[in-house]
Formats: C-alpha cells, structure tokens, sequence
C-alpha cells in the first residue's frame, strides 16, 4: 500500500527548486550524447562533471523536457552535464559503466529496468560515485544504492487515474504499454486495474507511431466493448486518436504525459485529462541534487523518494498550462 505522506512532496520538490534556483541565480531524434555548456555559469566553474543517462527512445518527445530541466540546472550550477542514451537495458547499462570509467562526479540515470543496470550502477557506487535515480525505478533505487530519487509514484498515479475512469462508469479500459519491460509502465496499468478489474493490458511498438495505430485500431474493430484507452505517452494519445477514427470507436481517451500536441487536444476535448509526471522537474532536480550533494553533503528527501506527480492536467487548468508545453518545459 502506498504511504500516503507521499502525496504531498510534489509540493516539497518545487520548494526546493525555487531555493535551488534563488541561491544559483516523445520527435525523428537519434540516440545522443551530447555535453552541455553552462549558460548562468560558466560550464564546469562548479568543478562537477554529471552523467545523465536515459532510456530515452528516439521520437519521444516527453525527453526533450527531462533533457531541458537537466540542462537548465546545470547551467544554474556550472556543472558540465554529459547526457546519453539507450532504450535497450543492456546498452543503458553500458553508458552507465562508461560514466564510471570516464571517472565522473555524479551519476543520474532512470532505471526503469532495474536487475539490467544493478551490475553497472554497483560499479559506480563501488567506484565512489554518487548515483541518484529518476524517472523510473522508485521501488528499486534504494536497493540499487542509488542516494536520492525523483519522480513519479507510478502506482499511486495509475490507481488515481483508474478512480476518475470509474467514476465516469469505465468498465473495460484498455492500458497501452509501449515499451517491454519498463517496471514505471508495468505499475501505472496495474494501478489503473487495481481500480478498474476489467482493464486490459496491450502491448505495441512505442518506437513505431504508424505500428501503435495499426495495432489499437484492429483491437478496438475487434472488441467494442473497450469504454476507454490508457496510454502511457503522449505520442500514443497521438496514435490512439487515429485509431479510434479508423475504428469508429467511442471509447474515452486518457493519458500519461504531455507534449504541447496532447496538450491542446485536452483543451479540444478529444482527451479528457493527463496524469503528468512534471519530467522537467525531474531532469533539474536529479542534476540539482548531485551538485548540493557534491558542493555541501546534502540528501535532499531525507532517505525517500521525492515526487513529481501524479499531477492531473484537464479541462480546469489546460489554459495556465497550455502556454508552458509550448516552451517544452510541462
């Protein structure tokens, strides 16, 4: 079960992201690695080289808002941020050891499969370098020996978005996982059916925007009993509301995450809300965290996750936010 004092440190990590920045002053993408120059300060006047690794898939929009918190922070700080990434675990956790041997200050890396990237992150730890984790692996990054951890509660997101569905009387929602293996996406559709038992989970190709429309618009020809989809990014919301044209489908469409196309279809009524885990936050506060970490021996969230979300945007508050999606920060 989760603690419910969790839900209130969406509010305690923007708290220290205005002290941080007072005192300082899902498309078409290959996979990166690219090095960030400070702009606030000047790049690497703070003395701290930072990995930044992801398991970003090429296209997906939602990580060009991790990569600008990331960025923005090490800017505010003067770190030197080297930033990569790799959807395939195994590869992932080669960036990581690559970090270590090129003798970095600090890492921070999403885990989003956690028994992949144990061996590397072990390496790290054992090497001296802090690790603190984001994104994906909340229920694993104490274990891992990862310091501090930022994000959403993936589960508490899904059984809060599944509550909404079912009051609007959803009995047959279908969850769509586009990517295999991702433990954050496994516990959203498990939150989701912990409030709705008949949701169904489907697999698709988040890598392939035409093969994730193909394969909704069949299942949903195919099964009109599905009352509602759930995807898990914003490109699918894209993919989900083709299919439902090409299926004739009704089904009520919802999704994790924002990108600034998702977000004007929430004020155009075609999704009726996202649960947003506020990524840009994530990628500032991961970087953040290391630098204070480093520069002054803190832990921020004292030993507990600090989270993101789940944060719901939808027809009350789309206009305030609307605006921040186009400069990719929301």
């Amino acid at each position: 079960m989760i603690s419910r004092s969790r839900t209130f440190r969406v509010a305690a990590a923007l708290s220290v992201i205005a002290v941080a920045a007072a005192g300082c002053s899902g498309g078409g993408r290959q996979k990166e690695s690219t090095t960030t120059s400070g702009g606030g300060n000047a790049a690497g006047s703070s003395g701290y080289t930072i990995a930044f690794i992801t398991h970003e898939t090429p296209g997906d929009t939602f990580w060009d808002k991790v990569k600008n918190g990331a960025q923005q922070a090490a800017k505010d700080t003067g770190v030197t941020l080297k930033y990569s990434n790799d959807p395939e675990a195994p590869k992932q956790a080669v960036l990581i050891q690559n970090a270590v041997d090129s003798k970095v200050s600090g890492i921070a890396t999403t885990l989003v499969t956690p028994d992949a990237l144990a061996g590397a992150v072990k390496s790290a730890i054992t090497a001296g370098i802090p690790v603190v984790g984001f994104n994906s692996g909340i229920d694993q990054y104490k274990q891992l020996g990862a310091l501090m951890y930022f994000g959403s509660d993936e589960t508490l997101a899904g059984t809060t978005a599944g509550k909404r569905l079912a009051d609007q009387g959803v009995k047959h929602p279908l969850c769509v996982i586009q990517q295999t293996g991702s433990v954050a996406l496994e516990a959203r559709c498990a939150g989701v059916k912990s409030s709705v038992p008949g949701t169904e989970n489907i697999q698709v190709n988040g890598a392939d925007d035409a093969a994730v429309t193909t394969t909704l618009q069949a299942k949903l020809s195919q099964d009109k009993s599905i009352d509602a989809i759930v995807t898990l990014g914003a490109p699918q919301a894209l993919d989900a509301i083709k299919a439902k044209d090409g299926a004739g489908s009704q089904a009520k469409l919802v999704t994790f995450d924002l990108n600034q196309e998702a977000a004007q279809d929430i004020k155009d009524g075609k999704i009726l809300f996202s649960i947003d885990q506020q990524p840009y936050v994530q990628g500032y506060m991961a970087v953040t965290s290391l630098y204070l970490y480093l520069k002054n021996g803190n832990d921020i969230g004292g030993g507990k996750a600090v989270l993101t979300g789940p944060s719901f945007v939808d027809s009350t508050n789309i206009d305030k936010i609307l605006p921040f999606t186009k400069n990719n920060t929301r």
